[in-house]
């Protein structure tokens, strides 16, 4: 038996002047102070306002949506991932071809592994789910865009009732890991498993030695959110359909990895071979931009001069 009971957080005679969410959370039984209405009510802060970051100009995004070659395409087979690479100013766009299906997106800067997406810091500067516009951020030390949405044929689907959005940066990629601490049994086409086998097989390594790289993931056409009485992250059925698209334009030379999730358009399961899966196609276009282009420049954060920052010699 648990040594505390799971209730409601708020006061039954609580009251305030924004919309009741019901939320249970564990209590040993502490009582609820006299201000707890006053606590309840703070201001809400956005944490990391995006509008002093300048955006990719507009102009560059119409000059290279204006002159895009189609050089190459990769095929993504159903519980399997494949990589791909894309220069500078180029574009990819990963398609719907043939039924709902979603895709586990990794992106690495193509000469340094180390720098890669940073879901979390994407989340937080741009929100939980991403669409035409907003930035794909790296990780620190150098916190830059390694690409920009350029076009996202479901941006009508916008948040629907349940809450739910589309392209999350919320989940992590689904994991043998978790799937056998749930279940105790071992699935080996999770998404984190097809990303490993694929940055290996591009890069010679092992699955070993690459598995640390591997990175919480965007979910590309994936609808998911968090429900409104426990806060748990949820998914349902992809409104994707074939003929469907999101489009990057890269800001760095960047390698891609990418997973036809084993959950289909994770509508039930995610970590099996129930669902029914299609392959996802990745399109990489030349630009008028590729040759000319500037790389964003990592971050200007310096450390402090101190013994333990010097340079031996």
């Amino acid at each position: 038996m648990l040594p505390f009971d799971l209730v409601e957080r708020r006061p039954a005679n609580y009251c305030s002047s924004r919309p009741s969410v019901r939320r249970m959370k564990p209590t040993t039984g502490y009582p609820t102070p006299p201000d707890a209405s006053l606590r309840f009510d703070a201001p809400v802060v956005i944490c990391y306002p995006p509008e002093t970051i300048p955006p990719l100009d507009a102009t560059v995004v119409t000059a290279a949506r204006g002159s895009m070659i189609k050089v190459d395409e990769v095929v993504v087979p159903p519980r399997e991932a494949a990589t791909f690479e894309v220069p500078g100013g180029g574009i990819f766009r990963i398609l719907s071809v043939e039924g709902p299906q979603v895709g586990d997106l990794n992106l690495f800067h193509a000469h340094d592994l180390t720098e890669r997406f940073w879901s979390g810091k994407t989340r937080a500067i741009h929100g939980t789910h991403v669409s035409t516009g907003d930035r794909v951020w790296s990780t620190v030390p150098h916190l830059r865009p390694l690409a920009t949405i350029t076009d996202d044929t479901l941006d009508w689907y916008g948040y629907d009732a349940d809450g739910g959005g589309v392209h999350d940066v919320i989940g992590t990629r689904c994991d043998p890991y978790t799937q056998h601490l749930l279940t105790g049994t071992d699935y080996h086409h999770c998404c984190h498993s097809n990303l490993t086998r694929a940055v290996a097989r591009h890069t010679g390594r092992s699955e070993r030695e690459v598995e640390p790289l591997i990175h919480d993931v965007m979910n590309v056409f994936m609808c998911t959110g968090f429900t409104h009485d426990t806060h748990q992250y949820f998914m349902k059925a992809s409104p994707v359909r074939p003929g469907d698209h999101l489009e990057f334009l890269a800001e760095v030379d960047l390698l891609g990895a990418l997973s036809a999730c084993p959950g289909g358009d994770c509508g039930d399961e995610h970590s099996s071979d129930v669902a029914a899966c299609h392959p996802l196609i990745v399109e990489i276009y030349e630009t008028s931009q590729v040759h000319e282009w500037e790389p964003a420049a990592i971050s200007g954060y310096r450390w402090p001069a101190s013994p333990l920052n010097a340079v031996d010699g």
